[in-house]
C-alpha cells in the first residue's frame, strides 16, 4: 500500500477536487522523503491542470493528520548506520514541499485532525484553507529532542500575536483547536463527523468563478453547524498576559527564571515550566537565536535560514542524543552538551549558524 494516496472527486461542473491523503498510521503519518517525493511531483502538475479546482490535504485514520518528520532515517544518518547526505537530501525536499504549499495557486484545505506536530504543521501551515476539529492538538515540541521548531517555524511563530510564538518555541506546548485559531494557525473549526460532508458539498460547488471563494462558503456554513461541538476555551489566550509578562526580560536566562517563578496551579503552565526546565539548553539558545534573525524575512529566506540550521542541527550531538533518549532507548534521560543555560557557549551557538555550503540548496525556490 502507498504511503500517500491520490483521489479524485468530481464536480458536478465537469471539474475536480484532488486529494491527497498520508496514509502511514501505524506512525501516525509521520513525513517521510518517499512520502515527500509523491506528494511533490502531483502538486507540480496539479498546479497548470485547469480540471483541477482544488486539493484537499488529509490523512488516513483519526488519530493523527501527521505527527512530525522522518526522525527515524534522520537518527540512522546521525549516528552513522545510514546515508551520511540523508539530512541534506530531507530537509531541503521536505523545506521544497513545504514552500510549494505556501505559495500554491490554488485552493489547498488542509484538514488538521489528530495530532498535528512538527513536520504535519508544515504541511499544514503553508495551506490556504487550515481546518482543525474538535480532536486537534498542535504543538512545535522540538526544545524536548535538541532541535528547534523548523519547517518554517520561524515564519508561523513570528507571526503569532505578541510574544506567544517565542513562548511555544521554547516550551513546545500543545495547542487545541481554540488556541490555533486564536494564533492564527487555523482558518475554520469544523466537527470532525462532517468531513465527508466537506467533499460531498464542494463537489457540489459552482467552480466556474472564484475557487477560493467557493471554497470560502463551504466551510463556513460547515463551520456553522458545528458551533455546538467548539470548546472555545483556549489556554493560550487565558494565559496571554502571563505570556507577555514572562517574555518581556532582556535576556533568555530571564525568561526562563520568570516563567519558573511563577506559581500556578494551571496545569498547562506548569507543563510548560517542565519542558523548558527539562528540555535541551542549547536549543532553548538556537529556538531564540532563530526567531530573533529571521524575525523580518521573507517566506523563502526563512526557509533558507532553515535549511542550513537544520543541516547543522545533524552534525552536532545533541539532536541525536534527544532523539535517543526520547524516541530510541526511551531512557528519558538525554544528556545535554550543556547543564544549564548559563553553561552554553554562545560561540557553539553561533557555530549552528553558519551555512554549511557556499551557495543554499534552496536558492533556487
Amino acid at each position: 500500500m502507498s504511503a500517500v494516496l491520490f483521489n479524485e472527486h468530481p464536480t458536478q461542473d465537469g471539474k475536480k477536487i484532488v486529494e491527497i491523503c498520508l496514509n502511514a498510521e501505524r506512525s501516525l503519518n509521520a513525513l517521510t522523503l518517499e512520502m515527500i517525493d509523491l506528494i511533490q511531483p502531483q502538486l507540480d502538475a496539479w498546479k497548470n491542470d485547469d480540471s483541477v479546482t482544488a486539493v484537499i490535504l488529509d490523512s488516513a485514520g483519526t488519530k493523527a493528520f501527521c505527527a512530525g518528520g522522518d526522525v527515524v532515517n534522520l537518527y540512522k544518518s546521525m549516528v552513522g548506520e545510514g546515508d551520511k547526505g540523508f539530512p541534506e537530501e530531507f530537509f531541503t525536499r521536505e523545506y521544497t514541499l513545504d514552500y510549494t504549499i505556501h505559495t500554491y495557486n490554488k485552493p489547498i484545505i488542509c484538514w488538521g485532525n489528530g495530532i498535528v506536530m512538527g513536520g504535519g504543521m508544515g504541511l499544514m501551515n503553508g495551506c490556504s484553507h487550515r481546518v482543525v476539529t474538535e480532536s486537534t492538538h498542535m504543538a512545535m515540541p522540538e526544545v524536548t529532542i535538541g532541535l528547534y521548531p523548523d519547517v518554517g517555524g520561524s515564519w508561523f511563530l513570528n507571526h503569532m500575536p505578541g510574544r506567544t510564538g517565542l513562548f511555544l518555541g521554547l516550551t513546545g506546548n500543545r495547542m487545541n483547536a481554540a488556541d490555533a485559531l486564536f494564533l492564527g494557525l487555523a482558518d475554520r473549526f469544523v466537527a470532525g463527523e462532517l468531513r465527508s460532508s466537506m467533499i460531498e458539498r464542494l463537489q457540489a460547488e459552482s467552480w466556474d468563478g472564484d475557487a477560493t471563494a467557493a471554497v470560502n462558503r463551504v466551510l463556513r456554513e460547515l463551520e456553522d453547524e458545528s458551533q455546538p461541538q467548539f470548546d472555545s476555551n483556549s489556554p493560550v489566550q487565558a494565559n496571554f498576559d502571563l505570556i507577555q509578562r514572562v517574555t518581556d526580560q532582556d535576556s533568555l536566562e530571564e525568561i526562563v527564571e520568570s516563567l519558573l517563578a511563577e506559581e500556578t496551579e494551571d496545569k498547562w503552565v506548569s507543563k510548560a515550566q517542565k519542558a523548558i526546565s527539562h528540555g535541551s539548553p542549547l536549543a532553548v539558545n538556537l529556538i531564540q537565536r532563530q526567531l530573533e534573525v529571521t524575525s523580518q524575512m521573507s517566506l523563502k529566506e526563512v526557509f533558507c535560514a532553515e535549511l542550513a540550521l537544520s543541516v547543522q542541527c545533524c552534525t552536532h550531538r545533541e539532536f541525536p542524543e534527544g532523539v535517543r533518549a526520547l524516541l530510541v532507548d526511551k531512557d528519558g534521560s538525554p544528556q545535554w552538551t550543556f547543564k544549564t543555560l548559563a553553561d552554553v557557549d554562545q560561540d557553539k551557538v553561533s557555530e549552528f549558524f553558519v551555512a554549511p555550503w557556499e551557495t543554499n540548496p534552496l536558492a533556487g525556490l
